[in-house]
């Protein structure tokens, strides 16, 4: 190839100079651009970097790098040893393309990659921090970080690929306008046609990310109580009391209530006889929340001692007290099941009297004619 780009076999000595030269420096500076990537890609990283995974992404930068300097420098290059470049005339478009249009698509090729493989280093912190979320259990907190930052990816990937797609066309001489047309044509009816699932997509990567509810939780979802067993992008699937799966896309998810974060309480209302001394009741509701709390079987579940608000409502009957006993989450229904068990003896041994309903049966006489009863 050389002897049909430059005149004479007297100048192969300078032509191997000026492509050792342009090779050199090629690789010098490629290496500088590696040098600089890879620390930037440590930087967004946090130090969390994948070694295979980064070498082979700066191998990549590395050669796209040099094959835009051996095409900017060698013509230089040459000059400088003395060459005169005299290209026969069926390489002439391929070199003015090679020096024009070629160098932007490989840039533009260069920039896009490095910006996706920058973003996945930064969705790959991101899922990071979320994985490290105490409040969740390991496995599940792994999963919702992955689901999110795959997410993430394939958007970033998809945006920064369809951008740089329509910039190489362009270099190729198409006329993007059309294709831009088309597509927002496209967008449109895609997004009337599929609002609700976008809604849903959207709806339910937020609610990922912010870790609104997660699988095991006790929730409440547009009025539906039951335990949370599937959370996806697009659904959640709920099963209550009796067994019954309900599946809830997530746009259309209005109220959520979720009782298994952090803590939970259970409150208790209890009716007291008038008769009785309200000291003695609380008295007896410490005593047995003591007991509970030293029951090894019970007490890892319980935060706090019982809290004990007084006298909370009077009917015609008794006098309500009202109480409530803090949990971890999902254990305050065994908690408070075992507490109205042992409150029930406990006031049974107390002599508490406890009221109860009085039905009285009246019989009416009915007067029959001439003054005779029934």
């Amino acid at each position: 190839m050389w002897t049909r780009l430059f005149v004479g076999p007297e100048n192969w000595t300078a032509a191997l100079v000026a492509a050792a030269g342009t090779l050199l420096v090629a690789a010098l500076v490629a290496w500088l651009v590696a040098r600089l990537v890879g620390a930037g890609f440590a930087a967004l990283a946090g130090g969390a970097i994948d070694q295979d995974q980064a070498r082979r992404t700066l191998r990549i930068v590395s050669r796209i790098t040099v094959a835009i300097l051996i095409i900017v420098l060698l013509r230089p290059a040459a000059e400088l040893a003395g060459l005169q470049p005299q290209p026969r005339h069926r390489f002439q478009f391929v070199l003015n393309w090679l020096l024009g249009p070629g160098i932007r698509v490989l840039v533009i090729a260069l920039v896009a990659y490095t910006v996706t493989r920058a973003s996945v280093m930064l969705v790959k912190r991101f899922e990071g921090a979320l994985s490290r979320n105490p409040a969740r259990d390991e496995i599940e907190r792994i999963q919702r970080a992955r689901t999110v930052g795959s997410v993430l990816n394939k958007l970033i990937t998809a945006f920064i690929g369809l951008i740089a797609a329509l910039m190489i066309f362009r270099q190729f001489g198409f006329d993007i306008t059309p294709v831009l047309t088309g597509a927002g044509i496209l967008g449109l009816g895609v997004g009337f046609g599929a609002q609700n699932l976008v809604k849903d997509v959207i709806s339910g990567f937020f609610l990922l990310l912010e870790d609104q509810v997660r699988v095991g939780d006790a929730a409440v979802l547009n009025g539906v109580a039951g335990t949370v067993e599937q959370v996806n992008l697009r659904t959640i699937v709920l099963r209550d009391i009796e067994g019954t799966i309900h599946i809830f896309p997530n746009g259309s998810i209005e109220t959520l209530a979720n009782s298994s974060r952090d803590y939970a309480y259970y409150v208790i209302d209890l009716n007291v006889s008038y008769r009785e001394d309200p000291n003695k009741v609380f008295e007896i509701l410490k005593r047995v929340s003591s007991e509970m709390r030293s029951d090894p079987a019970l007490a890892p579940f319980i935060l706090e001692p019982v809290e004990v608000f007084g006298v909370d409502a009077f009917t015609d009957r008794a006098a309500t007290m009202r109480f409530r006993i803090k949990t971890v989450p999902m254990k305050q229904g065994l908690v408070g099941r075992q507490f109205r068990k042992r409150l029930m003896e406990a006031l049974g041994q107390g002599q508490i009297e406890m009221p109860r309903l009085e039905e009285f049966v009246m019989l009416r006489r009915a007067n029959r004619p001439g003054g005779t009863a029934a």
